[in-house]
């Protein structure tokens, strides 16, 4: 009887604490399924809920290659931009002259919109994976780069002098051990919207043909055949792939990185 009690309470205060989201997302579900019939335009006609389900039963096989595709790309892109990005960042705000040197060109290559380079991508790597990663690493570069270099100049100078105080004197050292751990916070930030960054690229670049499978290479491709309810799985597809992945990595930073922070705030 006591077991029965405890997974009681314990289902009554997860309903509690996630009431609201849940009732948010059945309301939403319940207006569009509702809305669904009476969207049309041309051929064009937005499937409902239920539609969306039969999808993805009958394509869950393919689903999951196309899945494995993008997060490949992902992968390649979001790796890169890290090893790139982090480095270049913590050079660049801790010390004056590779800010001078990298400042120009970083400035004029930031504005550059991700798919301008596609063309670049097919004619020199051709029709690859990696020609998708390195569109993907375009978009998810900048943003980690300008939040590293910005949690590194943003680091409190009284943490600097106490480490110097107490020995810590080298580069290395203040940067290991103190200017690192303190810009923690914003180099999370830069990764997160950098992941932002690089689904919108990967979808972009397998519908504009940087490769032939993948989630955005389907959805441009069911768009062909008026498949509405196809389209519209693959993007909700995407859109739990990204959530995943999201809460993923803030377990990891908060409860990993960041968990000396805790006892600051608290």
């Amino acid at each position: 009887m006591k077991i029965c009690t405890t997974n009681s309470s314990d289902m009554i205060s997860a309903i509690r604490r996630y009431g609201v989201e849940i009732a948010s997302l059945c309301v939403a579900v319940v207006i569009w399924q509702l809305t669904a019939p009476y969207v049309t335009r041309g051929n064009f006609t937005l499937p409902g809920f239920t539609d969306v389900l039969a999808s993805f039963y009958s394509l869950w096989d393919v689903m999951l290659t196309d899945a494995a595709t993008s997060l490949l790309h992902f992968g390649i892109g979001m790796a890169a931009g890290m090893c790139v990005a982090i480095p270049l960042g913590v050079g660049m705000g801790w010390f004056q002259v590779i800010d001078r040197i990298f400042d120009p060109i970083v400035e004029i290559l930031r504005p550059i919109p991700p798919l301008a380079w596609i063309p670049f991508a097919i004619a020199f790597i051709g029709l690859t994976h990696t020609s998708a990663g390195t569109i993907v690493f375009i978009g998810a570069v900048f943003p980690i780069l300008i939040n590293t270099y910005q949690g590194f100049r943003n680091v409190p100078k009284v943490l600097i002098e106490a480490a110097m105080v107490l020995g810590c004197t080298r580069n290395y050292d203040l940067i290991r051990k103190v200017a690192f751990p303190s810009a923690i916070p914003d180099i999370a930030t830069g990764i997160r919207v950098a992941m932002g960054v690089a689904w919108m690229c990967v979808v972009a670049a397998e519908m504009f043909g940087v490769s032939t499978t993948g989630i955005g290479y389907k959805i441009s491709h069911w768009v062909h055949f008026y498949r509405m309810d196809h389209v519209m799985a693959y993007m909700l597809l995407l859109g739990f792939i990204a959530l995943f992945i999201d809460r993923v990595f803030r377990f990891l930073v908060d409860e990993r990185l960041s968990r000396w922070r805790k006892g600051v705030v608290a």
